[in-house]
């Protein structure tokens, strides 16, 4: 048997990543929905439907500052019994000259109503008076104050907005599963929301485990790891929207380990160890968390994926609580790759989110690439629109194990188990990574 017949053969036995993927999201639920504060609802997930209960503009108001009037009065600048010579150089040679009977700020409240010939000085906000339907603006003006000499008449409706011009009662703000944005807190304030049901932000734990790591701030020595995972997994779990918390190392002690996740459960919705899912001697995550217990399997699996990097995933739950936890690799490009394809969707069905997965594009390859047989790859690249539509992805040196090259990526190349080979010019599908820069 040929060594590509034999790697062949190896990579029937794993399963496929969207089955295992499916498995394990099929068995985790979206957190049970909070009343929160608008204040505090910022970057969660709607949990139910929310529809404005009052309209937005409240009331009829002026749009700018200036002077609220009847267009009849203004317009044209016609010879009515307001019209005065213009100074000289102004448009059209003629103006509009009204009382002003009156000032209204943005804290006014008492109706008024305006008169043939009349108008009223107004902010903007202010609500407008009874029959104004053009406020002009200060700088159309000669801004006088007992009475005002308008230059020049905007058209009817100019300088105003009229109630439920933008947003009407009973108007659908936003849909269950929505995230709330800075904007979508302004929209349901506006229209007197005070608080939203929302799914809370899931609380991720991040372990990292070997006794080979050392914290960061130092050098790696023989027989020494700088701890980078537990680092780089609290900042992603973070920028998915988590409440993240970094525990740090966890020596390969049996007893250690078991006492710490099950402290840790009582602040968790999930949990997210590094290290140890292999099946080596010093893997023992993988040998505490699946052993057996009177017959019955361990609380957590850990399975064979065809994923690369990084094959051994572990997913199951831990203490009485049953908070789940996902295993990921120890090495730090895996870890992250790890992150991506399993935990990070786990933690956007935690909060409600949909879709869970990253988007994706169709992407015309830069430059031809090989992957392993069997194995769905996902390579750190970089996207870039082009000119006319469509995209393009260049993969960037060293591969997925390249802390360099996931650094400067902005998307994952996926190629697929049936892929050995992707020729440049090939189309292909892109996962697009969001990095704020």
């Amino acid at each position: 048997m040929t060594a590509t017949a034999d790697a062949e053969a190896a990579a029937n036995e794993l399963t496929p990543l969207a089955d295992y993927l499916g498995s394990v999201l099929r068995r985790l639920r979206a957190l049970p929905p909070l009343d929160l504060d608008l204040t505090q609802a910022y970057g969660n997930v709607l949990a139910e439907d929310v529809v404005a209960p009052h309209s937005y503009p409240a009331f009829d108001q002026a749009a700018v500052d200036g002077y609220a009037a009847r267009w009849e009065d203004i317009s044209g600048g016609s010879r009515g019994p307001g019209y005065v010579p213009a100074p000289s150089g102004m448009p059209g040679g003629r103006s509009i000259r009204l009382n002003v009977v009156g000032d209204l700020g943005a804290a006014s409240w008492r109706p008024v109503r305006l008169t043939p010939g009349a108008c009223f000085s107004v902010a903007a906000g202010a609500p407008l008076p009874i029959g104004a339907d053009v406020v002009v603006p200060v700088e159309w003006t000669d801004q006088g104050m007992a009475a005002v000499e308008i230059f020049r008449a905007p058209k009817r409706g100019y300088g105003l907005r009229r109630a439920g011009d933008e947003l009407v009662a009973g108007t659908l703000l936003a849909r269950a599963g929505a995230y709330v944005s800075p904007a979508l807190v302004a929209v349901f304030a506006a229209t007197g929301i005070g608080h939203v049901v929302v799914r809370p932000s899931p609380r991720v734990v991040i372990v990292a485990t070997g006794d080979e790591l050392v914290d960061v701030g130092r050098g790696s020595q023989p027989g020494q790891v700088v701890d980078t995972n537990s680092h780089a997994l609290t900042a992603a779990a973070a920028e998915a929207g988590a409440l993240a918390y970094r525990v740090g190392i966890c020596d390969d002690d049996p007893e250690a380990l078991r006492g710490l996740l099950e402290d840790q459960t009582l602040r968790a919705d999930l949990i997210i160890t590094t290290g140890g899912t292999g099946t080596g001697p010093g893997d023992m995550v993988r040998r505490i968390l699946s052993r057996r217990d009177g017959g019955r399997a361990g609380p957590v699996a850990f399975t064979e994926v065809a994923l690369y990097p990084g094959t051994a995933l572990g997913f199951g739950t831990v203490g009485a609580e049953e908070v789940p936890v996902v295993c990921l690799p120890g090495e730090p490009g895996a870890a992250l790759i790890g992150f991506e394809v399993l935990a990070r969707p786990a933690i956007q069905l935690l909060a409600g989110a949909e879709p869970v997965f990253r988007p994706s594009v169709r992407a015309h390859l830069l430059e031809t690439v090989s992957s392993p047989v069997g194995l769905r790859e996902f390579r750190p690249a970089h996207v870039a629109e082009r000119r006319g539509g469509g995209y393009t992805v260049q993969p960037l040196a060293g591969g997925p194990y390249t802390l360099s090259g996931l650094a400067e990526a902005n998307g994952l190349l996926v190629l697929g188990e049936r892929v050995t080979t992707a020729a440049a010019g090939s189309t292909v599908d892109v996962l697009l990574l969001d990095r704020r820069r």
